[in-house]
This record gives C-alpha cells, sequence and structure tokens, in this order.
C-alpha cells in the first residue's frame, strides 16, 4: 500500500478557505470515478488536520495517477503538494474509529516536507515526492529514483499550464 499526504499550497493566502475545502473535495471525488477499479484508493482522501488530507492506494502507479488528476481537477487557485510514502501501515483501534499509523505514513511524512523543501529552493513547481520507510529504502531506491524524476518533471510541465488547460486534459482523461 501507498500512503499519501496532501496539503493545500499556500493555504493561508486563500481567500475563501471554506470554498477551497469543498472544490479540493470535489476533486477527489471527480478523481475516483475517473480512476479504473484497480486503482481506486484503499483509504479515501480525507480531511485531517488543517490544510491537509491523508489517502493510500493499493501501488504507486495508482497514487501517481491520482495524485496528477487531483492536481488536473482543482479549479483556478487551487493546488496541493503530495507525499507519498512505502512503507507499512498499522492501523490501530481507537474509540474515534481506526487510526492509521507506521512507517509508510512517517515515509509520506518525510516526503512532502521534502518537496516542500526543493519547492522553496530549487524547483518552485515540484508538489510531489515519493520516500520509502527504512524496511523498504535499499529494494525501493531505484523504483523511488525513477519515481521522483518522474514527479518531478511532470510536476513542471502541470505547474507550466494554464488553468485551461489542465481543465481540458483532465476532461480528456475522463
Amino acid at each position: 500500500m501507498i500512503t499519501v499526504i496532501a496539503d493545500i499550497v499556500s493555504s493561508r493566502e486563500l481567500d475563501d478557505r471554506r470554498t477551497a475545502q469543498r472544490a479540493i473535495e470535489s476533486a477527489f471525488a471527480q478523481v475516483a470515478d475517473i480512476l479504473p477499479a484497480h486503482a481506486l484508493p484503499v483509504r479515501p482522501f480525507a480531511a485531517v488536520v488543517g490544510d491537509e488530507f491523508q489517502g493510500a492506494f493499493p501501488t504507486l502507479r495508482a497514487a501517481l495517477a491520482a495524485t496528477l488528476l487531483v492536481r488536473l481537477a482543482l479549479p483556478a487557485g487551487l493546488d496541493l503538494r503530495f507525499g507519498l510514502g512505502l512503507g507499512e501501515v498499522e492501523e490501530i483501534p481507537s474509540t474515534s474509529g481506526s487510526l492509521s499509523e507506521g512507517p509508510g505514513w512517517w515515509a509520506a511524512r518525510a516526503a512532502i516536507e521534502h518537496v516542500e523543501e526543493i519547492a522553496r529552493r530549487e524547483a518552485p513547481q515540484a508538489r510531489t515526492w515519493v520516500a520509502a520507510a527504512a524496511e523498504h529504502a535499499a529494494g525501493a531506491a531505484d523504483l523511488v529514483r525513477i519515481a521522483n524524476a518522474a514527479a518531478l518533471a511532470r510536476d513542471r510541465v502541470v505547474g507550466r499550464w494554464s488553468d485551461r488547460v489542465r481543465a481540458l486534459v483532465c476532461g480528456r482523461i475522463a
């Protein structure tokens, strides 16, 4: 399973955070309708705290496809960054429902912090990063490197598109 943490880019600068929340959740629903059955989220994106959402996908391929489609489905003025984590996940029973925890989530957290850092420094259009938990790091090193190279390239392309082009591409894919 691939865990995904998403957060809103420049959320503190949004004029209407409530409308943004609804638009993002609408984009998540739209993407769930587009994805083929084998790529549907194991754990659909859900708001957790502040400007953050979490979800999980069956494969890295599905997570990368979903994160791209979400970015394409977002309305003008909204963008998300994504941290994807490869690693084990444990469900912890709680009185408020099941909590998901473990190295997969910690890797996703490290990935989103890393992509935020590289976007500030050397790749302003970077929005997606993949990290593997320690127990998967050696075996997944090549896969992670390839995924990150592809993510940086796609983020650069999508980041340069106009809102209209993003919407047209999303519609064409759908």
